[in-house]
């Protein structure tokens, strides 16, 4: 196991960014739960786990790492209530502290501003608005952050490191499970009882805002159902 030691405070970020390329190394072939454990402890309260309430495994993961962890989450005012629903179940019965972030317009709001529907007329600007402002603003006391991205998910996250530097948000960007394929994810979802989102067992391989999600049609890889018939691949959290 790589060592441990905690970060100071005013760590600048090329000392951040030094221990990340560090520790991506180091830690590429370490288990999930050895590199939660390191940010952890490398971190403390400065570190905080992203979820889309999804499934709850890197959640349910961090909190055996740090109980009580921050599991930030983005409500981005077009979630299916499945997703909701997850999100509160969560709350309720992980040793976790979940934090929900919103944008600062409310759909209504920005729909009077911007017109209606401009997920389908400009996806991206509707992501920045309503998922990478939120995410940017809500980070901001952390040093460091988990995610669930896999490689395993599409050809854009196949080269996913397990520590990386997030040079946009000046911060320590981990992802435990890149690694990880559908088959181990089942593996520790039914090990450990961990929470899903009922939509998972509805046809839908990977749940986005309810506008910009639909089942998958068979053969297709996870994130098929994302912007479906368009170029875009990610929300700009990731990129």
């Amino acid at each position: 196991m790589t060592t441990i030691t905690p970060i100071s405070q005013d760590a600048q970020p090329s000392e951040l960014a030094a221990l990340a390329e560090r520790a991506g190394r180091e830690l590429e072939e370490a288990p999930a739960l050895e590199i939660l454990q390191w940010a952890a402890g490398t971190f403390g309260s400065r570190f905080c786990v992203t979820s889309s309430m999804e499934d709850a495994v890197v959640a349910h993961l961090a909190s055996r790492a740090r109980p009580g962890v921050d599991v930030v989450f983005l409500d981005t005012g077009y979630h299916f209530p499945e997703t909701i629903g997850t999100r509160d179940a969560v709350a309720a019965v992980m040793d976790v502290h979940v934090i929900t972030l919103t944008p600062r317009q409310s759909v209504a709001e920005q729909d009077a501003e911007l017109g209606p529907k401009l997920h389908d007329r400009d996806p991206d600007r509707c992501c920045a608005l309503r998922k990478v402002a939120p995410l940017q603003e809500g980070l901001a006391g952390y040093a460091a952050w988990a995610t669930g991205l896999r490689r395993d998910e599409s050809p854009t996250r196949a080269n996913t490191p397990v520590v990386s530097w997030d040079e946009k948000r000046q911060k320590v960007k981990v992802s435990p499970i890149a690694r990880w394929t559908q088959q181990d994810v089942d593996a520790y979802v039914t090990e450990h009882g961990v929470l899903t989102n009922p939509l998972l067992m509805d046809g839908y391989g990977s749940v986005g805002c309810a506008p910009c999600t639909r089942r998958l049609l068979e053969g297709e890889d996870a994130r098929a159902g994302r912007w479906s018939g368009s170029a875009k691949t990610e929300c700009g959290l990731h990129g």
